[in-house]
């Protein structure tokens, strides 16, 4: 069995959809297909639940009723019987009619999460009715019937195992299954989500309970590249990651692969494949356990960073210091990306705000404290890196022009990352693309 896992662009035009079911359907092996929802319905149900909590219940209206319109012209052009296309306009309006009874109640968290989940329940519906006019055999798998996380936001991956199995075995014979990527149950059985760009993290999910023999993610680019296409002119895909590297290029900015979903194939080996569902014969990447060579691969950038520095001649060689500023960022749940340290002082960054206030007033009794906003990790990410001999002279070299803030090199076998100020992210990714894989 392999998992196929289709992005926003990949079924956001009726026309794309046409395009899936070629893909899914030019073999006989049996599969699980993962849908995201519509391209740009995802933002419009964010912008409905924002209104919503700021009281503004005209402007979620007005929201609803374009999307709602959207939908409308979609089944029209993806369905072509009358009697399909009404009944797809029964099984959407169902949905507009529960975004509209929303406006009459009060709004909360889990209010707005069913409000998220509505993109990936039509989604998948629509496609299943457009297999149906066109006599595919499928069955549909609803994720929120086997997707579940814990108390801590955490999958549960042997109760989805479970879950799932189950469902496939009573459907022994069916060689194609469609459910959705993103939803999911949480721990006292609310609908729930895994966060932006879930979809993927789905699709690893279910590729490790369904022990796949492949995951492969469809999106609207040919694999990974070794720098990001929409800043850098001249870029190339990379034919072959190990999942460390890939993680680490997840993680530090690059957009094509969910940063979690790496983790459930790295732990159950299942190979990852990164495809382009426009050009279907291009090669595009395949992430496995090995790297296939050593040295960089790709760089990535990753923006929203904030850059805390603390500085105390006092404390800073007392023992348990770090340990009072590590546990600070513990208490708030906050991950650190990058830490340096000198005699004097202690650097960090991290990729979100939110309790930004909380640590600063606890960390400021430990120090004199420095807040820099609008930062940009660059990660330079590859095999071996530390053992390339003169990959720092090269990177330096051409980056003169750019002020760096930090570097942090060492830590990992697969990574050296600066951070710059977030003005000068593209220039410092052309430089490196120039400087580092000689491509203008």
């Amino acid at each position: 069995m392999k998992i196929m896992k289709f992005g926003g662009t990949s079924v956001g035009k009726p026309e794309r959809m046409h395009q899936v079911k070629d893909l899914i359907t030019k073999d006989g092996e049996e599969k699980i297909v993962v849908l995201s929802a519509l391209s740009g319905t995802t933002n419009a149900l964010v912008g409905i639940g924002d209104a919503m909590a700021t009281g503004n219940k005209l402007k979620a209206k007005e929201l609803i009723d374009q999307l709602s319109l959207h939908y409308d012209h979609f089944i029209t052009d993806l369905l072509v019987k009358t009697e399909m296309q009404e009944k797809a306009k029964k099984v959407i309006h169902e949905h507009f009619d529960f975004l509209n009874i929303i406006l009459k109640i009060s709004f909360n968290d889990a209010l707005n999460k069913d409000i998220l989940a509505q993109g990936e329940l039509m989604s998948t519906k629509l496609f299943c009715l457009y297999l149906e006019e066109i006599g595919v055999n499928h069955v549909f798998l609803p994720a929120l019937d086997f997707m579940a996380i814990d108390s801590n936001d955490e999958p549960q991956v042997l109760a989805i195992r479970e879950k799932l199995n189950k469902t496939l075995d009573a459907h022994r014979g069916t060689t194609l299954f469609i459910t959705q990527g993103y939803i999911c149950r949480n721990a006292k059985g609310e609908v729930d989500n895994l966060k932006r760009g879930g979809s993927d993290y789905s699709a690893s999910l279910i590729a490790a309970a369904a022990n796949a023999s492949v995951c492969e993610i469809w999106t609207d680019i040919d694999g990974m590249h070794n720098n990001d296409p929409r800043i850098v002119k001249s870029t190339r895909a990379i034919e072959q990651l190990s999942f460390d590297e890939a993680a680490e290029l997840a993680y530090f900015g690059a957009k094509i692969l969910h940063p979690a979903s790496i983790w459930p194939a790295q732990q159950f080996n299942i190979p990852v494949k990164l495809l382009n569902t426009m050009e279907p014969d291009a090669k595009g990447t395949l992430i496995v356990k090995e790297a296939d060579s050593m040295g960089v691969k790709a760089v990535a950038a990753k923006d929203g960073i904030v850059m805390i520095k603390i500085k105390s001649s006092r404390m800073l060689l007392a023992y348990g210091f770090l340990r009072k500023i590590f546990e600070v960022f513990e208490k708030y749940k906050t991950s650190i990306d990058m830490i340096t340290t000198s005699e004097v002082a202690v650097s960090v960054t991290i990729d979100s705000v939110l309790h930004l206030d909380e640590i600063s007033k606890e960390l400021a009794p430990l120090g004199e404290l420095e807040i820099i906003r609008d930062q940009t990790i660059v990660s330079v990410v590859g095999n071996k890196l530390t053992q390339q001999d003169g990959l720092l002279t090269k990177l330096f070299d051409s980056l003169t022009s750019i002020h760096i803030n930090m570097v942090s090199y060492g830590g990992s076998a697969h990574n050296v990352s600066i951070l710059v100020s977030t003005e000068h992210r593209n220039k410092t990714l052309q430089l490196l693309n120039k400087g580092i894989f000689g491509l203008d």
